[in-house]
């Protein structure tokens, strides 16, 4: 039987942060993963560039049924504390947009940050190892693995959500949180691209690739970023943020020209080129496959605008403004970057991440009911929940 102070459920973002923050305080501790190879979304993340955080990263950039459980976590441990650790490790890396900073290089750079670190705290990282029980001990914890049997004083579970199964995702968290009598809240695919009914789908793949700046709405929250277009629905960046807002049945309101007046440059068509058909003139906005498809979808007249009433005008302008389109549902964990939902906060301690009822148990990451806006928010939740629990485990 193998002995630890600490051992570290899921090598990856918040496991291995956690693991060398511990280690770092003379604790032994060893990361069991179930994986090959560790940090295997880190590498994916970001188009292999990983976006390992964002400089404006704040509660307000996070969902959760308690949306006050994330800042004790990310004020203790901020986006500026991680970049410092980035540039410790002479990582060169960029702002892309909105904050959101990329290795210049790959994402391998993160991964190795991270495993320098584990190192630098005598962590031991054992990839390849099934859970196959754990039980309560008196003094701690005793699992059962394929590895052997260990024995632990502190049990951490950063084993993250179901999003992106190929990558190895699985319940596992969550089973060990009800195990424990802890609640779990419903879990859904989060920051994923959207499906359309067939009626909408059979116009609307035409225009797979093509990506417009677009302000999207949904119960009360907006985005303003790219859309594109997909044979299967709605995708980009700003289909992803809105997805973590949206419900079944909702419907979704998309301005198409979000720093332009409709109905001024309509209005402008019918006084400086009344002959100019419809199109013509939405071709100086939109690109001619999405004008060509949206008259098709809309049955709007490519006509003379002169020709067009002033009713039609509004529709067309209105529709441009405000497109109403109701989805048939997202493309589900397959491709979704994260999960929203988990267990409770209700039932962690926000300063150490520990149950409050299950001495010496904590969850970390996205196995916890809190999820970030995409642009590397997400992993900013990792790096903090994994401080907090990394200072007392």
């Amino acid at each position: 039987m193998k002995q630890r102070d600490v051992i570290v459920i899921g090598a990856g973002a918040a496991g291995l942060f956690c693991a060398a923050q511990a280690g770092a305080r003379g604790r032994s501790v060893e990361v069991l993963d179930h994986a090959k190879k560790v940090g295997r979304k880190i590498l994916m993340s970001g188009g292999g560039r990983c976006n390992f955080t964002n400089m404006y990263a704040g509660p307000e950039n996070f969902l959760s049924q308690n949306p006050h459980f994330c800042k004790s976590a990310l004020s203790r441990y901020t986006q500026w504390d991680f970049i410092g650790l980035v540039a410790e490790h002479g990582i060169a890396y960029h702002e892309k947009t909105l904050g959101q900073l990329f290795c210049d290089d790959s994402a391998k750079d993160i991964v190795e940050l991270l495993l320098k670190e584990c190192d630098k705290a005598g962590v031991t990282i054992t990839p390849r190892c099934e859970i196959l029980s754990v039980e309560k001990t008196e003094t701690g914890y005793t699992l059962n693995t394929s590895m052997g049997e260990y024995q632990c004083e502190s049990l951490v579970i950063a084993t993250g959500g179901l999003s992106m199964p190929k990558l190895g995702a699985t319940p596992f968290g969550y089973k060990v949180a009800e195990q424990f009598g802890l609640s779990v809240l419903p879990t859904r695919a989060a920051l994923v691209p959207f499906t359309l009914q067939d009626k909408d789908k059979d116009v609307l793949a035409e225009l797979s690739g093509i990506a417009i700046d677009v302000n999207a709405e949904c119960n009360d929250t907006s985005f303003r970023e790219a859309m594109l277009f997909t044979h299967r629905g709605l995708s980009g960046p700003a289909m992803l943020q809105i997805s973590s807002y949206w419900q079944a049945g909702d419907a979704l309101s998309i301005n198409t020209m979000p720093t332009e007046d409709a109905q001024a440059l309509i209005n402008t068509a019918r006084t400086d080129t009344p002959d100019a058909l419809l199109a013509t003139c939405l071709n100086k906005v939109f690109p001619k496959r999405m004008v060509q498809s949206f008259i098709e979808y809309h049955q709007w007249r490519n006509v003379p605008v002169k020709q067009l009433s002033h009713s039609e005008c509004e529709a067309i302008a209105n529709t441009l403004e405000n497109w109403q389109i109701k989805p048939n549902g997202t493309e589900g964990y397959r491709t979704a970057e994260v999960t929203i939902g988990g267990v409770n906060t209700d039932e962690l301690s926000s300063k150490t991440m520990m149950a409050k009822n299950v001495e010496g148990l904590y969850f970390i990451g996205e196995v916890v009911d809190v999820t970030g806006w995409l642009g590397g928010f997400n992993f900013q939740w990792a790096w903090s929940s994994g401080w907090a629990a990394g200072q007392v485990v």
